[in-house]
């Protein structure tokens, strides 16, 4: 099953971009193990509309047309489920499982994502209830979608 990752800003040079690539590496040395293809990345460009319902649509329209057309969508939003390290490898597990081409993993823009576009994912998860930069999301899933390679691979980085 491809992975993708597609996010709204780009992830510039510094300590964020190389963590993030630290665990990116690690989870595409793991990934054909369990039957996951590495990470592809995408980017998009903020918009610069006016309004935060003008930017949140005008980047919707953009993150659509880069979707795969048999895909899984998962959306990273603050409002989203909880889930434990645990359930997030089980979810990854079940797409394959169940025979999905691509699983995309979907973090918006500053002000958020389009109502029309959360409808559409399969599943809408948090990283708790704060707040977090753009830059230390990508590095937060990076580092999950490793230790979810761990645990489904049966590697001993997971301890819980």
């Amino acid at each position: 099953m491809r992975i993708g990752l597609l996010a709204v800003g780009r992830l510039k040079a510094g300590p964020e971009r190389e963590l993030a690539s630290r665990y990116t590496e690690r989870y595409d040395a793991l990934a054909r193990r369990i039957g996951l293809h590495p990470l592809e990345v995408r980017e998009i460009d903020e918009s610069r509309a006016r309004r935060p319902e003008a930017r949140r649509a005008e980047e919707s329209k953009t993150l659509v047309a880069m979707l795969p057309p048999a895909q899984r969508l998962l959306v990273l939003d603050e409002r989203g489920r909880h889930v434990s390290s645990a359930a997030f490898a089980q979810m990854l597990a079940e797409a394959r499982d169940a025979g999905s081409e691509a699983l995309t993993l979907l973090i918006g823009g500053p002000d958020g994502i389009d109502e029309a576009l959360r409808e559409r994912a399969s599943l809408v998860v948090a990283f708790g209830a704060m707040t977090w930069p753009h830059q230390l999301v990508r590095v937060l899933l990076a580092e999950q979608l490793y230790r979810a390679a761990t645990i489904l691979s049966g590697h001993p980085y997971h301890r819980a």
